[in-house]
């Protein structure tokens, strides 16, 4: 029998799903690829900015600029790579193939770290901006078929917060391991050591990713998914549907500017060591701290958002963070150790963040099947558009901060900065962000996914699973 389209205000109702759990086995090999993606996710945003304006010799203003314009590309792409992955879904099954093309990430990403001798300021700009923007597109490859995978398993509310939470959890323990030693590695602050450093990070990632692949077709063996429906469409018109959703908007606003808010974290990290701690060294340190938590607090969230529901958890990490940006101001002043009690805050938040809100897209993405409109790749591209955006603003943001104080940059390690470069740096880590992180938490307050009721029920069709 044919299922009449639901109009948009009406709550998600329709055939219940089974209570079903993915298979342990099945859910680590998925989360093998959030290891080795997290090295691209938090290497570049941690280092990338600091490696331009205290090795490569460009100033704050052009560093910021370069790394801005590849996201902005990024951001174009990946809608149009969301729709390109719900066609091969619909024409082959599945989206492994996208995911494979992604695995050449490793090479983009040694090459952004291997800059040429030669160059230095403009040239060494346009070196990163170019192997940047390569490897952008090529991450895009494999994040999005990957993040899709979840959102249209064949299963329930509970049980897409229990996927996530293993994925989260391996992408914090990559975090973790790149944020911790990727700053040592190259702690010399020559060109040498983040190249060698790129290499080793690249084998990691080609290794997991992998086993990633694999993970992606035990996951679909298991459960099945729902292919997109219908025939395919624009990426205009998948975009333009996704973005009348009005479950989906402000969940997809306050994950941009979340996303702005934590990678101007990560990109001032170094830089709040190096200037107002005065121990670049610290660096791992704060990072350890920042990430350490995060790994073991993911069941934590799960459980919080069990009881009171996800939109409720997600608010509450979101205020948690902008209280701990705000306590950095003072902490600058009391030293290291007090800096490290709030990082370890922070990181509690972090893993709310990232948990609650992309089980709230597997949400969205149930919640449009009951109106008859299954395109989880169109859904997942636009989200990790916003991800890639969110990615380079932060960065940005922080930059052009650095550049208003006055920050010299140098070729050199640290050099002598005005007063002025100073406050603006220590705003930039504490004031922005947490201004940023309100203004996350005034979009999530007006997503209603949870008051329209949960999508433990959805309507679907009954497609043999595919494999």
């Amino acid at each position: 029998m044919t299922q009449e389209p639901l109009r948009e205000e009406e709550p998600p109702v329709g055939r219940e799903v089974p209570a079903v759990k993915v298979s342990t086995g099945a859910l680590l090999r998925y989360s093998a690829g959030s290891l080795g993606m997290g090295v691209w996710i938090t290497v570049p945003g941690m280092l990338l900015l600091y490696f331009m304006t205290d090795t490569l010799g460009v100033s704050p203003a052009l560093a910021g600029v370069t790394l801005l314009v590849p996201k902005i590309v990024d951001a174009v792409a990946h809608p149009a790579l969301g729709t390109w992955s719900d066609r091969e879904a619909r024409r082959h099954g599945h989206r492994r193939r996208m995911l494979t093309v992604g695995l050449a990430l490793a090479f983009a990403f040694t090459a952004l770290f291997t800059v040429p001798s030669g160059l230095s300021g403009v040239g060494a700009a346009l070196w990163v901006g170019v192997t940047y923007t390569a490897g952008n597109l090529l991450f895009a490859c494999f994040q999005v078929p990957y993040v899709t995978t979840p959102t249209e398993l064949r299963i329930g509310y509970h049980e897409r917060t229990r996927v996530f939470m293993f994925r989260m959890a391996a992408l914090t323990v990559g975090l973790l391991a790149t944020g911790v030693a990727a700053p040592a590695l190259v702690a010399s602050g020559e060109r040498a050591a983040y190249s060698r450093a790129a290499m080793m990070l690249a084998a990691f990632m080609i290794v997991t990713g992998l086993v990633a692949v694999r993970g992606v077709r035990r996951l679909t063996e298991e459960r099945g998914t729902l292919p997109p429906s219908g025939e395919g469409r624009s990426v205009v018109a998948d975009v333009r549907a996704a973005l009348r959703d009005r479950d989906f908007r402000p969940l997809l606003l306050a994950y941009l500017v979340t996303g702005t808010t934590t990678h101007l974290f990560l990109a001032a990290v170094p830089y709040y060591t190096a200037y107002i701690l005065g121990n670049e060294k610290l660096t791992s340190v704060l990072m350890g701290a920042f990430l350490g938590p995060a790994v073991l607090v993911g069941p934590l969230w799960q459980a919080l958002s069990r009881r009171h529901g996800k939109q409720r958890a997600l608010m509450t990490a979101q205020a948690l963070f902008l209280a701990g940006c705000l306590a950095l101001w003072p902490a600058g002043e009391l030293g290291a150790a007090a800096t490290v009690v709030v990082a370890v805050a922070l990181g509690v938040a972090f893993a709310g963040l990232q948990l609650l809100s992309f089980s709230m897209l597997s949400d969205a993405v149930a919640a449009a099947e009951t109106r008859g409109d299954t395109r989880a790749g169109a859904y997942s591209g636009i989200w990790t558009a916003t991800d890639a955006t969110g990615t380079a603003l932060g960065p940005y943001l922080y930059a052009l901060a650095l550049a208003i104080g006055g920050f010299v940059a140098t070729t050199e390690g640290t050099a002598p900065q005005p007063q002025r470069a100073l406050d603006l740096l220590l705003i930039g880590f504490t004031a922005l962000p947490a201004a940023l992180m309100a203004l996350a938490l005034m979009f999530q307050r007006r997503c209603r996914l949870d008051e329209r009721g949960r999508p433990e029920t959805v309507v679907r069709t009954e497609p043999e699973p595919t494999v």
